[in-house]
């Protein structure tokens, strides 16, 4: 009962400047930050959503409840599935494409994403990298067709050098390399900035490539990596870390992006996602 009379004042607090962010720009959610609500019980998990002023959302349909039923819950409480996931290897297999196409069209959903490239632990290698730019331009072109969009969301072990690259990292090579006809890419600002990336630098370098954005800060003093791993516990509220979420944002804005999606996998979220909400307000873009 506390988190839940917390959770309704932080969410009267975030709505006070909710008409600072333009309609043309949601600010939507990532389905895991409410994981906890959501297997408590997904009309309380979507009431929060409407208090807080959620009107997008990233995810899938939920476990223990009918299709229609889910459905008909994100047509009451005015919820637009925006994005939902796949599996590299679904993404390798026709069949199995085929059915995730028609699962995000059951859904609503406009975008298809991969958040992640098979490799061996920490040792992503360029063949991983060639190996997946085949899969999205092939797969991304089946998705196209279907009237639909592929985006990949990249975890920061692609920023590392590769032997005949020179001074290119893999990043490098799989935006020159795969088709913006057929894959776009979601950017997710503490996945970039965790490998010691810039993202209003990246943002600006590929200004047409990025559709939209995960919004999640890290703590101060939190170490690099890239090996696309880190303490679920560096989460904090957006604007109170080294992400540097206000550029962010004005940049994004600026180039056109219409869909961020908040993404908070501590074990605070329920507290953190109103305060972020709040935070994003508060900037007046």
């Amino acid at each position: 009962m506390k988190t839940k009379g917390l959770f309704r004042t932080l969410a009267a607090i975030a709505l006070l400047g909710i008409a600072h962010f333009t309609s043309a720009q949601e600010i939507g959610l990532q389905m895991g930050s409410f994981r906890d609500l959501l297997r408590e019980d997904v009309r309380t998990a979507f009431a929060r959503m409407k208090e807080l002023g959620i009107r997008e959302l990233e995810g899938g349909f939920a476990r223990g409840m009918s299709r229609e039923e889910y459905k008909k819950l994100l047509k009451e409480y005015d919820i637009t599935v925006v994005a939902t996931g796949i599996g590299f290897d679904r993404l390798e297999q026709p069949d199995s494409l085929k059915k995730v196409i028609a699962n995000a069209k059951d859904l609503g959903a406009s975008y298809i994403v991969c958040y992640w490239i098979p490799h061996d632990g920490d040792n992503f290698t360029f063949e991983d990298m060639k190996r997946a730019v085949k899969v999205f331009n092939e797969a991304g072109k089946t998705i196209k067709e279907s009237g639909l969009t592929f985006a990949y969301h990249p975890h920061g072990y692609e920023f590392r050098p590769y032997e005949g690259g020179g001074n290119s990292t893999m990043f490098e090579y799989m935006m020159d390399n795969t088709n913006p006809e057929y894959v776009t890419y979601q950017m997710d600002v503490f996945w970039i900035k965790n490998p010691g990336q810039d993202p209003v630098a990246l943002l600006k370098k590929y200004p047409t490539r990025w559709k939209m954005l995960h919004l999640k800060d890290r703590r101060f003093g939190t170490p690099n990596n890239p090996n696309g791993r880190q303490d679920k516990e560096s989460n904090v509220v957006l604007g109170s870390g080294d992400v540097g979420i206000a550029e962010v944002m004005k940049t994004a804005m600026e180039l056109g992006i219409k869909h961020y999606f908040i993404e908070d996998e501590s074990s605070r979220a329920l507290e953190q996602v109103p305060q972020s909400i709040a935070y994003l307000r508060s900037l007046k873009l």
